[in-house]
């Protein structure tokens, strides 16, 4: 392989596809935001000073699939990259990540003080994708809810650094807590697309039951 090709793909492997992840480029800001079928609502926002950590905000909505309850939470969260492989054609990394805010339920009544953590483990090339994550909230005397999303994806074209790039996934996810009956999975699409200044990640698709899943995350 020539030293020109290794580069590219060095160079997409660490940038375009680090999109995905809880910390964008060092320096970054990133906005994100994902519609879980009516199961979910988060938006987030992030600052990171460094590629190995982020700081920011975010609310959760989570709703029972059987209109049972509902909860709103609001906090604070630091995101830690606990170690990261690169490797001569491919990526992979853990997180880490923790933070405090307050919950809302319309079940119980008054807001909560709330937790809550997670990680995520994930290998790719430009072709392959595979993470695992995992988020916990929790309220004492009130919730604890785990929400685990298990991620595999084709790239239909190897994709360059400065090109749009294509996946096609499968989702599966489960929710613990009385939120949602079994494994829910989706048949999702992405697409991402790094510029000079600003990089943008869609995802979009359905569910099982025919419910929408999507997410979006903007990096400047």
């Amino acid at each position: 392989m020539s030293t020109f090709r290794v580069w590219g793909l060095s160079a997409c492997l660490l940038t375009a596809p680090a999109f995905a992840k809880p910390i964008a480029y060092q320096g970054g800001t990133a906005l994100m935001g994902e519609y879980g079928a009516g199961t979910m609502t988060e938006a987030q926002a992030f600052y990171a000073p460094s590629y190995r950590w982020s700081a920011g905000v975010g609310n959760l909505r989570l709703d029972a699939d059987d209109g049972d309850f509902s909860r709103d939470i609001t906090y604070l969260r630091g995101n830690l990259l606990l170690h990261r492989w690169n490797l001569p054609r491919a990526q992979a990394n853990v997180f880490g990540w923790g933070g405090i805010g307050s919950a809302d339920s319309s079940d119980t009544t008054g807001r909560k003080f709330a937790w809550n953590a997670g990680g995520q483990i994930d290998y790719e090339t430009l072709r392959f994708y595979s993470s695992l994550r995992t988020d916990w909230q929790y309220a004492k005397d009130g919730f604890s809810h785990r929400i685990d999303t298990f991620q595999l994806g084709w790239a239909p074209y190897p994709h360059d650094w400065d090109r749009l790039a294509t996946w096609l996934l499968v989702q599966a996810r489960d929710y613990t807590g009385g939120l949602y009956d079994g494994v829910e999975p989706a048949a999702l699409v992405r697409l991402f697309k790094n510029g000079r200044t600003t990089a943008f990640w869609i995802e979009a698709g359905v569910t099982i039951d025919g419910h929408l899943q999507s997410m979006f995350m903007i990096n400047f």
